[in-house]
């Protein structure tokens, strides 16, 4: 059992999230102890890698991750409509995710956290974990858990709680295909329920994915014929969740990253939100150790933090991302038509923000051109949207 040590904190999971809150809690001085279930950090990877600037920045590393630099993303409907943002400045990164997170870890590491890698969760009793690895069945002790165990979180399963409402299922190859580094690319139309992808990944390589619902396979088959290119050199499927789980705390635990439902509705995204939920998550882990607190009430403190963090921007996405179920194609293209003007086009530059969309969304729904183009069709349900 450990020999018998209790830890203050045990962080499950050793992606991003997990290490940055191993790493925030080894600074506050706690013990603290990583398991994670692969047997190397970083793989498989289930991520396309495109993080804003602020996002890689919140993750603690050197640049020796990055692949390209992005300014800008061009939308293309199936329509044949197109609409070029150009921020004339890096607005985000293209990260080998493999690579992230194994510097996220010895960062980590370095903090004074220890790291057990090929250990499974699979179980809790007396307020222990029971683990299963290269060692055999075993049990680890500590004072609190920070569950950072992804969209299928072991650690919610157990203690029998809601998880997030809605999960997407994704498909992403890197192919061989040129792109212009400056762009990402969206394509709105391949899969209704949210979008596809193709991002710029290095000399004459392109990360082409998509998420869904449904018929996900098919439409990733169709995406590839839509964007070209071939020479298929690495398939990766995953699982985003959408929507916050009703409660991320309790029992000890509190849930950070894709545990907890932080993805962002607009964009899949998971980094940006999980990194600085994980850094909130260590606050309030130190504040627990310090008071000798590990009730619901103390711990209940995480939520109300992450909540004034980013919980807004948060539901708005959400809502957002049920509005989009309502766009067929035909709006779509009128919506990207209507953008493709000027001042909207300089506006969402000026404004825009991948991780904070909420003040770009209020500033659009008062422009009167969007007001007599876009409203005119969604009018009721996007000013609800907004109001709430």
């Amino acid at each position: 059992m450990d020999g018998r040590r209790v830890y203050d904190v045990v962080v499950v999971g050793a992606g991003p999230c997990g290490s940055a809150a191993a790493r925030a809690c080894a600074d506050r001085g706690l013990a603290t102890l990583v398991v994670e279930e692969h047997a190397t950090i970083g793989h498989p990877v289930q991520c396309a890698g495109l993080l804003s600037c602020a996002a890689f920045a919140a993750c603690g590393v050197s640049g020796r991750s990055v692949i390209q630099q992005v300014r800008g993303a061009r939308v293309v409907t199936e329509f044949g409509s197109e609409l070029v943002f150009d921020a004339r400045a890096p607005k985000a990164v293209v990260a080998d995710r493999g690579e992230l997170d194994r510097e996220m870890a010895e960062a980590a590491a370095r903090s004074g956290a220890a790291i057990r890698l090929k250990t499974a969760v699979v179980g809790r009793h007396d307020g222990e974990l029971v683990t299963r690895g290269v060692d055999g069945t075993g049990r680890i002790r500590s004072q609190l858990v920070i569950a950072a165990d992804g969209p299928r979180s072991s650690i919610a399963r157990m203690l029998g709680l809601q998880r997030a409402p809605v999960y997407l299922s994704g498909i992403q190859a890197d192919i061989v295909r040129p792109m212009d580094g400056r762009y990402v690319e969206l394509y709105p139309d391949c899969s209704p329920e949210f979008f596809g992808w193709a991002i710029p990944a290095g000399h004459h390589r392109a990360r082409v994915g998509l998420c869904g619902t449904q018929d996900v396979k098919e439409r990733f088959m169709h995406l590839l014929t839509t964007v070209g290119g071939g020479g298929c050199l690495h398939l990766v499927t995953g699982t985003i969740p959408l929507g916050v789980m009703p409660q991320t705390y309790g029992s000890r635990t509190l849930f950070v990253g894709d545990a907890a439902g932080f993805a962002k509705p607009t964009s899949g995204g998971g980094i940006y939100t999980g990194v600085r939920s994980a850094k909130l998550a260590a606050e309030v882990a130190a504040q627990c150790c310090d008071e000798g607190d590990f009730s619901d009430h103390a711990l209940s403190r995480y939520e109300k933090h992450w909540k004034e963090d980013f919980g807004h921007e948060l539901a708005l996405g959400f809502r957002l991302f049920r509005l989009r179920q309502r766009l067929g194609p035909a709006r779509t293209d009128q919506l990207v038509r209507t953008l493709n003007d000027p001042d909207l086009i300089a506006e969402i530059v000026r404004h825009g923000d991948m991780d904070r969309p909420g003040a770009l969304v209020h500033r659009l729904a008062r422009n009167p051109v969007l007001v007599k183009h876009f409203f005119s069709f969604c009018g009721n349900e996007l000013k609800n949207v907004i109001i709430k």
